[in-house]
């Protein structure tokens, strides 16, 4: 059985950090693009990070600076390190395994940034 289970959301103020984890069981996720998206209520989930193994990372122009993903494939583990957040930072976050021709979903992570 597939499954990407997020962790490490909740309520933080702005200008604060957070890591979120992705545990990936149940397929290969050293052979997938795995990555970060957000969405809030309304609005399209966007991405806002993904990393291929051995891969350069890929960030949302919204995130550059601020978020680094990072994967231990030995743990089928991927990480999204954030700083220096803000209130529009706000939204669902869901861990994503993109393969050739699959594409597995996490149930998502709220992170809510205010004060």
């Amino acid at each position: 059985q597939v499954t990407l289970v997020e962790s490490g959301g909740g309520l933080v103020q702005p200008g604060g950090s957070l890591t979120l984890s992705c545990a990936a069981s149940g397929f290969p996720s050293h052979a997938y693009n795995m990555g970060w998206y957000r969405q809030v209520p309304g609005k399209q989930r966007e991405l806002v990070a993904s990393l291929m193994t051995g891969g350069t990372p890929n960030y949302g122009d919204s995130v550059k600076g601020r978020f680094v993903i990072s994967r231990d494939n030995a743990k089928a583990m991927v990480y999204l390190h954030m700083s220096s957040l803000k209130s529009e930072d706000t939204a669902v976050y869901f861990c994503n395994a993109c393969g050739e021709h699959t594409n597995y979903w996490g149930q998502g992570t709220q992170v809510t940034v205010s004060s």
